[in-house]
């Protein structure tokens, strides 16, 4: 059954999210052991460990992030009309990532801090078998709060899209319930993505109510969706989330998606992957895939099968914005 979209809206989606710069090269299995660092997952770091860590990283790419962000900017290369709010400081960094989503085709209103902490950054060090293990210094971010949320952007935008760790912060967890507000009140969806399993332990609680009160898009990888429900499976978890959300998008890797609404359950194959370079941006690019289908009244088939073609095409290159056109994934994509 498609979805109908909002048509009176200047934009499809608002991103509320982390404005960071990626900061991405490669680097062997015994660099990261050696380092310290949690394989496969986002650790939050101080200035001085970023600046230990960037001096160890190998030949690196900066770059425009943030999973928020980079969902954006795929929406905008698949032709949709997304904004985004985040914060950054007006220094070196803060004016590479204005530029670059700017140019991405992305509404970016946020004006630069003069002072407080520098823009974030998340280096990402890309192991052989394409998994990425992040370290992020959130920064100007760690300081985004409900004066940031600007609200006649929200009412604007079909979708507000949240991303879960911004409930890390007291501040940014105010702003995502001041723009969850906003929404409702003009009759706008909500949609999360729960970023990280580690993050999803920190909040467990919080984000089960928040995805059966106030969420009606939820995006979920596999460890994500059973840390939520502290399921053994995840058959276990998506019987519970599908009791609690309108519908739920939720990505395993190799084995697809699962998209579920109530009794309405789509199992969507992985698209096919040529060579397999980096998972970086992976989930982000299925939610934009995702996101636009949605806006454009596909059914919710549809909507996987396109954010599946997205996810692939991005882990086929090194980084998570797109270096081809994600628009002519739309070609020939069968509408149930």
């Amino acid at each position: 059954m498609p979805i109908a979209p909002s048509t009176d809206a200047a934009f499809d989606v608002l991103g509320l999210g982390n404005a960071i710069v990626d900061v991405i090269a490669h680097a062997s299995e015994e660099l990261v052991r050696e380092l310290g660092l949690v394989k496969g997952a986002m650790t939050l770091v101080d200035e001085a460990r970023v600046e230990h860590l960037y001096e160890r990283m190998g030949p690196a790419r900066e770059v425009s992030g943030g999973s928020c962000a980079n969902t954006m900017a795929a929406l905008a290369a698949l032709g949709g009309r997304p904004a985004f709010i985040g914060r950054v400081k007006d220094d070196q960094l803060g004016r590479v990532f204005a530029h670059d989503i700017r140019a991405a085709g992305v509404t970016f209103r946020s004006k630069p801090v003069s002072d407080g902490p520098a823009t974030a950054r998340c280096l990402i060090f890309v192991t052989p078998d394409a998994q990425r293990t992040m370290q992020t210094y959130l920064g100007a971010c760690v300081e985004l709060g409900p004066e940031d949320v600007e609200p006649e952007l929200v009412a604007a935008a079909s979708i507000l899209y949240l991303e879960g760790y911004l409930w890390d912060r007291p501040e940014a967890k105010a702003a995502c319930r001041k723009a969850i507000e906003i929404a409702h009140r003009h009759g706008r969806q909500v949609a999360l993505t729960l970023s990280d399993p580690f993050c999803v332990g920190r909040w467990r609680e919080e984000f089960r109510e928040l995805v059966e009160r106030e969420v009606d898009i939820l995006f979920a990888n596999e460890a994500e969706i059973t840390a939520l429900y502290e399921a053994s499976s995840f058959d276990e978890a998506l019987q519970e989330v599908r009791r609690h959300v309108r519908f739920a998008a939720l990505t395993r890797g190799p084995k697809g998606s699962v998209v579920v609404r109530g009794e309405e359950v789509h199992v969507i194959d992985a698209a096919p992957v040529e060579r397999l370079v980096d998972t970086t941006g992976a989930g982000d690019l299925y939610a934009a895939g995702f996101l636009y289908g949605l806006g454009r009244g596909f059914d919710l088939g549809a909507c996987g099968r396109l954010g599946s073609l997205c996810a692939a095409e991005i882990i086929q290159q090194f980084g998570a914005r797109a270096e081809r056109p994600l628009a002519p994934l739309l070609d020939g994509l069968e509408r149930a």
